[in-house]
């Protein structure tokens, strides 16, 4: 028997038709025993093949994974990994523990080196696939977290352990409770790790909480050279984990942490990084609330959505499900994104809406607008790790009752299932459906009280989920559809998952419904109106057996049937074709011989009537066949009545006595009708009742004629709302469904007597037709007569109730309205006309305002002065009611008027004293004939209104009227005044945080008796939700406590947030207020005074200038050490605290400084610093909780601590004797004086030597600062720039030089302008010239053999004396000879290259193609040429001609010395200007057209802006210009610079030629300064104009036509002597650093040199960091462009490095690194760098010495990215390198990848090369100067003729081809050696 294995399948009983007893339990019958254990064997193999449960004894499991494709699942637990397979049977099982370990010791070897380790259980705390590698990442809890490698296929085989990790390498936290989570990331060539944790332990604070880690390599788990979230300080940013997910863009971290030190309390985010960042750049993070509830505790990442479970209730006890789309949350992350790169992370409104977290020094930028996209995953000068200010909200979608620790989510039939396991072991299945969610099924499946795991997965087809608890791993089915039997079972369930398939009569997942997409073949219980099939109606309704006829079965919503299929009936066992006919079935019954016999004892027999379709019954009902004459046989006694009487349609017929079916009795024979036709039929009422139709039975009483009666039966009705009286519509039926016709429309009224009747004056008011009665049984209340039992019907009312009166209080003179609100008042107002007495005094009702039984209004007669008492209701025939509340009569007094004048605007506040004041409830006052409306409440001794405007000023009476008494203050009028004027006000300008004094000068102002400085405020939701109250112009005060101060702040209607303070009024003419207080993130729209009801604006009221907030002041910590550490302080020193915007709203006079309990007395405040004087001793400590007094600036209402400060106290004198003391000092005065001038001297040196090393520590610090900020500065203004050279270029385009000039100058560079000499046209050389070109030709066709140009190559090659520039020059004029044959050149270069390769292998393969020593490396270099111009001009062009222009721009902007060369802004440490030229930028406004000659008669010149220093040289000038001005020109087409003069021009006559030297040049000591713009005084702004030379014949000429123009830059000056006289313009070649040889110059120069001695130089290379910084994009731009593969790469790099890895190949070279040379070498260096250096060679450019210098580092670094050697930088490294040491890792991946993609890529063929070939032969053939490069190429064999002839004639194909013999014709032609034979 196997019942024990079949313990693993306990959790699947639903396979069991019944439930197995207890054992002690009276157990089933014998056969059913037998049945059960039948069963158990056919469900239990003795190996059972099916688990759905796992557990291991005494084992406490953690981390659970599954392998995608296998179905292998992984678990991890304490000490064990085991293996399973997709139905949880044991595969393998690998023991990980206990280990000897200490979570405070790194990973150790020796014991002695851990004393405190102890055996340590090893819990799993991270468990990953990694698929591509087939391994399984498992780290534990111990030897601080470090991983291992398993085989996926068997966990107990380890495929990688640490034998001695390094702190790199510490992956998991050490500590159970810190979650570790993380992500395998697949990207191009290896897997990555993503791993995020929290802190654990003192040894994981250097782990940072996200890191990048590698899974391959000779490291793995090692996050060296990966990007790693970098924190300020761990312990102010513990994040706790919750889960990691990954879509196919990105990964998401959920966590939950607080913020820094400033924000304690916990929230919930959701970090987002690029998957193919390796660096990290693209971390952002934004915060997540799920409205209303607490932090995340678990979250999954559905497709499109990111679900969260949220702890909620009291203590997190409960919880709530949000879903967070996941548009929406990358939406939100790429706006916190965009403002950190583009607006400093500031929003629109000005609010700080993200951040630089994390306490790193980088900070959120402004750069430009595209930026987000050019950089989607950020790049190095992009700031990170980026922090949302702004959260994600959503609304949860359900609750559940307990906390919620795991989630997972499913889509499945376009629906999305989530899955909640809780702590308490349940599991949860919602549907969420919308913005709700459903939990539709909760099953137990962990131990109660056992926590559901996070690692709660779903099998990869969806069927099964993985529930993993601390004991146990399940295996639950994601729908239970087959346990549902029936359609009903089925959709109650409501499981989204499962509906009923019809035609197969089962409940299936829709997939497994076959005609689910047809209508009504699968039933969903989520559609409306979703109701299992069933009969609705059958006509008959059954049927006498002894016919056979038709039945016809309505069926809704029936479904459709192909062509070929049927449904049929089933009558029982007899089968009738169905007819259908839409929802209407028609069966024909069966024959009376097919029917069953009826019952002993009854009259029909009753069988199931199914709807069938093939042997699935789809709707079932019951339906009966009668015997007319069976009812007749049981009722022997009374068989006429029985038959008629009966449920049958039977009738009787007296003459035969017999009971019989159909119509009537036969022919001749009177007929009893059934009952059942009604005689002639019954009739139906039928109400229309609110959501359904009720049917009532009626009569029908026939009356005289043809008129009738119908009576409908009474009922009663309980509808779903209470109401007193229902209309409802009415008809009446015939039968079921004959209606008759209403002649108009009919309604019935439907009433309830207990609405609208609450007592029983109201119950007996009530109409009397209703029958409505007064009942007290049970509950009383007002009920339909017939439903009270008569002995409970009240014909009495009670006792009239008196609840409360109003007012209590009421003058004498009577006349005062009294309301008495109560219950059983009267049933009208007859019952209390005259029934109602006040304190003993009558009150006429007033029959207007009577409410039935519950209010009694009267008027009050006259009554004497104090007269109280009760109010009586007396109902005739019942005793009074008498009120608990006493009315009292008193007599208001009005005694005196608080202010007794205001202005005539009105407004005051009047106070009006008084006594009784409290009398009546209407209570109104007026001052003259204008209302005072009065501010709640009255009170008995003051009344408080606010006055009405007055139209002149003057005096009025108040009054205060009392209901229909009247009280007037004659003795003290109220004085109306002049309105107040306001003449001015000041300052205008104050700090946000408010309370500066506001002294405002005018007239009248002590009238006003509370004046206001206010503000309005456009607001953020966020500011308003902070601080505003609700509107409220006249706040409610209560009586007897003093007036309560206004608010600060009040919302307004409109959105706008009101902040006002209150002004004290010093004098007539002086008010005194104090600037509100505006909370950050609002924008004032009005300033204003409220005098009253008088409103003057600021700006009014100070002369149109308007009020100014300004942004509060920074203030940094006293203490550079932080702001808790104490500042210390030596007496008699002046404190200086630096700060930002100090002074922008406040004066150094009303600033207060406090140190402790005493004052700082401000010297003096400047924008960034306070300098004040403190007390000369220690104060004593403000409050008595710190020991130290606190340093506290308080600015207005800005209070700023900065510290504690600790006077350092000087040594006290001992108490000594005075004797001793003068003894003392006689005897050590000699020894003072000795050593007295020693110590001065030493200590002024010390002091001085450490105020000087003080200084330069404060500069290097500011130092760091500021480079950051330039970098940022100067690439937003570079940027700017660079847009407007785009624009540019979209007109004119980037000047490309055209082919023939660009082969020409990478052919021969260093030839100037002609390279290639054209042939002589001289006079009698006609006759020499065509047998030349005939020889020439020759020549052409003779290179075209291979064997002639290859032993040609290899001759020349041989010769000693055949230099390396012959063998470049040689090898360019093949290039150029064969260009229209560049195919023919191609294989010569491969049949050289693999000579080349041949000889190299035998050396060292290495240096191949290291330098360009052979021809055949020069024609590589020319082909490489020749192939890739295109790409030139079409990719690489575009970002290299930036980086040109760029380069440009920036040297441009700081000074150049033309005579060093040197510059401000270089990226070359030897071009580096290492001094402080203080220079200035101008713009020139330069004259351009025909009147720029100023000429007379030329039209006007237009003038354009040119932008230059003003300590630039005359020629610098020059040259900027011509840029400026011909910016869309390529270079060769200006004028040149040589060829121009410079005029500056001022008004009408005034011209001046300025030059680099003149008369007017500065010489001193043999030393003349070149002129500069400062030493003309050439203003900003000027007019200068270009004005041809007048020794260059007065034009410019453009000799364009010239054979060999020579465009070479020509050097301004030399540093040299002319004369004795040494040229110089911004530092002298020569000069002492230190200055120290200076002895000349004027007091201001001498000052220069002595700053410029202590300054030290190396400062001065961060200008190198500001300019590299500047350039980095563009730098990256053009090495992206190069080494980028998204384009197609040119097809001349495939095929060349396909033939390298040929050669390598073929040669058995399998060293990759030999074979990254080679590539390198070929193309990156020898082609791409040349391009870098010398643009000049694609581009009609000018390129400086300081460019070129600048080109040289870029392109440096770019040969360090090519190399395979390890890029390592040292202190001593040279300052080039230094630059780009951290870049440069990063470029050697691009070339790493590039050379990767190149080789994964389709090969190019032989015939794609040679096509593309061809074509580019076809594009250029015309192109170069074919003849002359023969001619050329003929003077180098002519050299070595001899030798080139013995090596043909040596050659035995040679030979045979008379290759020798052609050469010497060749040589007779071109040498006109003809003519001499």
């Amino acid at each position: 028997m196997c019942l024990p294995p079949c313990h693993a399948a306990q959790e699947t009983p639903l396979l069991l038709p019944f439930v197995v007893a207890p054992a002690m339990a009276p157990g089933p019958p014998s056969g059913a025993r037998l049945l059960v254990l039948l069963l158990l064997l056919l469900l239990c193999p003795p190996h059972p093949t099916q688990a759905h449960r796992f557990s291991a004894p005494n084992t406490t499991f953690n981390r659970l994974a599954l392998a995608p494709g296998r179905g292998t699942l992984y678990v991890g637990a304490v000490n064990r990994l085991f293996q399973l397979s997709p139905v949880l049977q044991l595969e393998a099982v690998a023991v990980t523990g206990p280990v000897f370990d200490s979570p405070d010791c790194v990973p150790f070897r020796d014991p002695a080196e851990c004393p405190q380790a102890r055996l340590t259980d090893n819990a799993n705390q991270l468990l990953l696939v990694s698929s591509r590698a087939q391994e399984l990442v498992a780290c534990g809890q111990v030897r601080q977290g470090v991983c291992e490698k398993r085989r996926l296929g068997d966990v107990a085989e380890v495929l990688y352990q640490a034998e001695d990790p390094g702190d790199g390498q510490f992956v998991a936290a050490n500590a159970l409770g810190v979650a570790t989570v993380g992500l395998v990331v697949p990207t191009p060539g290896r897997d990555l790790l993503l791993v995020a944790r929290g802190l654990a332990g003192k040894l994981s604070g250097g782990v940072p909480p996200l890191t990048v880690r590698q899974l391959a390599g000779p490291q793995p788990f090692s996050s060296e050279g990966l990007g790693r979230l970098v924190v300020g300080d761990f312990s102010d940013y513990n994040n706790s984990y919750v889960g990691a997910f990954a879509d196919g863009h990105s990964a998401y971290f959920v966590f939950r942490r607080r913020g820094a030190r400033a924000q304690a309390e916990y929230r919930s985010y959701v970090a987002r990084v690029c998957l193919g960042d390796v660096n990290l750049y693209s971390y952002v993070e934004v915060p997540l609330a799920c409205r209303g509830q607490g932090l995340v505790q678990a979250a999954f990442l559905a497709p499109g959505t990111l679900l969260g479970a949220f702890a909620a209730g009291p203590r997190g006890a409960q919880a709530a499900l949000c879903a967070f789309p996941l548009a929406e949350l990358d939406g939100s992350m790429e706006q916190a994104r965009r403002l950190c790169y583009t607006a400093g992370g500031r929003g629109p409104s000005g609010t700080e809406e993200a951040t630089v977290e994390y306490g790193v020094t980088s900070r959120c930028v402004t750069l430009p607008p595209d930026s987000p996209e050019s950089y989607p995953c950020g790049d190095e000068h992009t700031p990170s790790p980026i922090a949302g200010r702004q959260p994600l909200e959503a609304e949860p979608l359900l609750q559940l009752g307990q906390p919620v620790s795991a989630v997972t989510a499913l889509q499945a039939d376009g629906h999305t299932i989530a899955f909640l396991g809780d702590t308490q072991g349940q599991l949860h299945k919602v549907f969420l459906n919308g913005s709700q969610g459903q939990v539709y099924h909760s099953q137990q499946v962990g131990p109660p009280g056992s926590a559901i795991s996070p690692d709660l997965l779903v099998d990869s087809s969806g069927s099964h989920l993985y529930v993993l608890t601390a004991q146990q791993v399940d295996r639950v089915s994601v729908a239970a559809c087959p346990q549902f039997p029936d359609c009903t079972s089925c959709l109650q369930a409501r499981d989204p998952l499962c509906g009923w398939c019809t035609l197969q009569g089962r409940c299936t997942r829709k997939g497994q419904c076959g005609r689910a997409s047809q209508p009504n073949q699968w039933l969903w219980s989520y559609e409306e109106d979703s109701h299992c099939l069933h009969v609705q109606s059958l006509l008959p309704a059954h049927h006498p057996r002894q016919e056979q006829g038709q039945v016809t079965l309505s069926v809704p919503r029936l479904p459709t049937l192909t062509m070929d299929e049927y449904f049929h009936c089933a009558f029982g066992d007899y089968d009738s074709l169905a007819h259908v006919e839409g929802p209407h079935v028609a069966c024909v019954t069966p024959p009376q011989d097919q029917l069953p016999l009826n019952p002993p004892g009854t009259d029909h027999v009753t069988l199931p009537l199914a709807l069938m379709f093939e042997d699935v019954a789809v709707a079932v009902t019951n339906f009966s066949f009668y015997d007319c004459s069976a009812v007749q046989a049981l009722e022997v006694a009374a068989p006429c009545r029985a038959c008629v009487s009966s449920f049958w349609r039977c009738h009787w017929c007296p003459q035969s006595s017999r009971c019989v079916h159909g119509e009537h009795c036969p022919e001749g024979e009177r007929t009893i009708y059934s009952a059942q036709e009604g005689l002639p039929a019954s009739y139906h009422c039928w109400l229309e009742l609110p959501g359904e139709l009720q049917r009532l039975p009626a009569s029908l009483e026939e009356m005289p004629g043809d008129a009738g009666l119908i009576y409908c039966q009474a009922q009663q009705f309980h509808p779903s709302m209470a109401q007193r009286e229902l209309p409802v519509p009415i008809y009446v039926t015939r039968g079921e469904g004959q209606r008759l016709d209403n002649a108009r429309t009919l309604h019935v009224t439907l009433y309830d007597c207990a609405v609208g009747h609450p007592d029983c004056s109201h119950c007996q008011a009530a109409n009397g037709s209703l029958g409505c009665l007064w009942c007290s049984h049970g509950q009383p209340t007002c009920r339909y007569g017939p439903l009270c039992p008569p002995e409970a019907v009240e014909l009495l009312c009670p006792t009239p109730s008196i609840d409360m009166i109003e007012p209590l209080t009421g003058p004498p003179e009577g006349g005062l309205a009294l309301t008495i609100l109560g219950s059983n008042l009267g049933r009208d107002f007859a019952d209390v006309r005259d029934a109602v007495s006040v304190a003993g005094r009558p009150c006429s009702p007033n029959p207007s305002l009577y409410r039935t039984s519950a209010r009694i209004v009267c008027v009050t007669s006259p009554a004497p002065d104090g007269t109280v008492g009760p109010i009586q209701v007396a109902i005739k025939s019942r005793p009074p009611g008498i009120s608990t509340q006493h009315f009292t009569y008193q007599d208001p007094v009005l005694l005196s008027l608080n202010p007794q004048w205001g202005p005539q605007a009105g407004g005051t506040q009047l106070t009006i004293h008084g006594q009784h004041l409290q009398t009546g409830g209407n209570v109104s006052a007026f001052v003259g004939g204008q209302p005072c409306p009065i501010q709640e409440p009255v009170c008995p001794e003051a009344i408080v209104c606010h006055t009405a405007p007055q139209a002149s000023p003057g005096e009025a009476v108040v009054r205060v009227v009392f209901g229909h008494a009247q009280r007037t203050l004659l003795t003290s009028p109220f004085r109306y005044t002049a309105n107040p004027q306001l003449l001015g006000a000041e300052p205008s300008v104050s700090f946000r945080g408010g309370g500066r004094l506001i002294q405002v000068r005018g007239t009248g102002l002590n009238v006003v008796q509370q004046p206001l400085l206010s503000v309005w405020l456009e607001t953020v939701a966020e500011v308003q939700a902070a601080g505003a109250q609700p509107w409220d112009l006249t706040p409610r005060r209560s009586c007897g406590a003093s007036a309560a101060a206004p608010q600060a702040c009040i919302q307004l209607e409109g959105g706008l947030l009101q902040c006002s303070t209150v002004c004290s009024a010093n004098s007539s003419s002086l008010l005194l207020c104090w600037s509100p207080a505006v909370p950050d993130g609002a924008h004032p729209r009005r300033v204003f005074f409220t005098l009253d009801n008088v409103h003057v604006d600021f700006a009014s009221a100070n002369g149109g200038q308007d009020f100014v907030y300004q942004p509060n002041p920074r203030l940094a910590p006293l203490s550079r050490e932080g702001p808790t550490r104490p500042y210390r302080l030596k007496p008699g020193n002046v404190l200086d605290v630096e700060g930002e915007g100090l002074n922008l709203g406040i004066s150094k006079e009303e600033v207060r400084v406090y140190i402790g309990d005493s004052e700082c007395l401000v010297k003096t405040l400047t924008l960034t610093h306070l300098y004040c004087e403190p007390p000369p001793r220690a104060p004593q400590p403000a409050n008595s909780s710190s020991t130290l007094p606190q340093f506290v600036v308080q600015m207005g209402n800005v209070r700023l601590a900065l510290g504690p400060v600790q006077y350092e106290a000087e040594p006290a004198l001992s108490a000594f004797p005075v004797e001793a003391q003068v003894g003392l000092g006689v005897g050590a005065a000699v020894l003072t004086a000795a050593v007295l001038l020693l110590t001065l001297m030493y200590r002024h040196k010390s002091k001085q030597a450490l105020r000087d090393y003080q200084k330069v520590l404060v500069q290097l610090e500011n130092l760091e600062i500021g480079v950051g900020d330039q970098c940022r500065k100067e690439f937003t203004d570079l940027m700017t720039e660079m847009t407007d050279l785009s624009s540019d270029l979209e007109a004119s385009g980037i000047p490309f030089l055209d082919y023939r000039t660009y082969a020409e100058r990478v052919f021969f560079p260093g030839h100037g302008g002609c390279p290639l000499q054209p042939m002589l046209e001289g006079p009698g050389e006609e006759s020499h010239r065509a047998p030349m070109r005939q020889g020439l030709t020759q020549l052409s066709n003779l290179l075209n053999s291979k064997l002639f140009l290859l032993t040609l190559i290899h001759t020349l090659e041989e010769q000693p004396s055949f230099s390396q520039r012959d063998r470049c020059h040689v090898a360019s004029l093949l290039s150029l000879a064969l260009h229209s044959k560049l195919e023919y050149l191609t294989d010569i270069m491969r049949t050289l290259l693999g000579d080349l390769a041949t000889h190299y292998v035998h050396k060292n393969p290495k240096l191949m193609l290291r330098r360009t020593e052979t021809m055949v490396e020069k024609l590589l270099t020319n082909w490489l040429s020749i192939c890739l111009y295109a790409f030139l001009r079409e990719v690489a062009g575009e970002p290299l001609y930036m980086l040109l222009r760029a380069i440009q721009y920036q040297v441009d902007k700081g000074p150049v010395d033309a005579v060093t060369g040197k510059a401000k802004r270089t990226l070359n440490n030897s071009r580096l200007l290492r001094e402080d030229v203080e220079f200035r930028p101008l713009t020139l406004m330069v004259l351009v057209g025909p009147g720029a000659s100023g000429a007379p008669g030329g039209s006007t010149a237009q003038r354009v802006p040119a932008r230059v220093l003003d300590t630039d040289t005359i020629t610098q000038v020059k040259e900027k210009v011509l840029d400026q001005v011909y910016k869309g020109t390529p270079f060769s087409q200006r004028p040149s610079v040589h060829a121009l003069d410079l005029e500056w021009r001022s008004g009408l006559a005034g011209h001046l030629t300025l030059s680099d030297e003149d008369l007017t040049s500065v010489t001193q000591n043999h030393w003349k300064r070149l002129n500069t713009l400062q030493h003309y005084k050439v203003p900003d702004g000027a007019t200068v104009g270009l004005i041809p030379q007048l020794h260059n014949g007065g034009a410019v000429s453009q000799s364009l036509a010239q054979s060999c123009p020579s465009r070479e830059n020509i050097p301004m000056a030399e540093d040299g002597e002319e004369g004795g006289v040494r040229l110089w313009h911004l530092v002298k070649a020569t000069e002492e650093p230190e200055g120290a040889k200076v002895r000349h110059g004027s007091l201001r120069e001498r000052e220069r040199e002595r700053a410029r001695a202590k300054a030290i130089p190396e400062i001065y290379l961060t200008r190198l960091l500001s300019m590299k910084g500047t350039l980095q994009k563009f730098v990256d731009d053009t090495f992206q462009a190069i080494l980028s593969v998204n384009r197609p790469v040119p097809i001349a790099v495939k095929y060349l490095f396909d033939f390298l890895d040929e050669l390598a190949e073929k040669h058995g070279i399998e060293d990759p690194e030999t074979l990254h040379i080679w590539k390198t070498n070929s193309l990156l260096l020898r082609f791409w760098v040349n391009t870098l250096k010398n643009p000049q060679l694609i581009f009609d450019v000018r390129v400086s010495d300081n460019v070129d210098a600048i080109l040289a580092v870029i392109a440096q670094t770019f040969i360090d990215s090519c190399t395979v050697s390890e890029h390592k930088v040292g202190r001593d490294s040279p300052v080039n390198k230094l630059l780009y040491a951290r870049e440069i890792p990063r470029y050697k991946q691009m070339v790493e990848r590039y050379y990767s993609d190149i080789r994964q890529s389709s090969p190019a063929s032989y015939q794609e090369m040679n096509s593309a070939l061809a074509e580019l032969s076809g594009n250029y053939a015309s192109a170069p100067h074919c003849l002359e490069a023969l001619r050329e190429l003929y003077k180098h064999i002519h050299r070595y003729y001899d030798q080139i002839i013995s090596a043909l004639e040596g050659d035995p194909v040679g030979q045979k081809t008379q290759l020798a013999c052609r050469l010497q014709q060749i040589a007779a032609l071109v040498e006109n050696k003809v003519t001499d034979l």
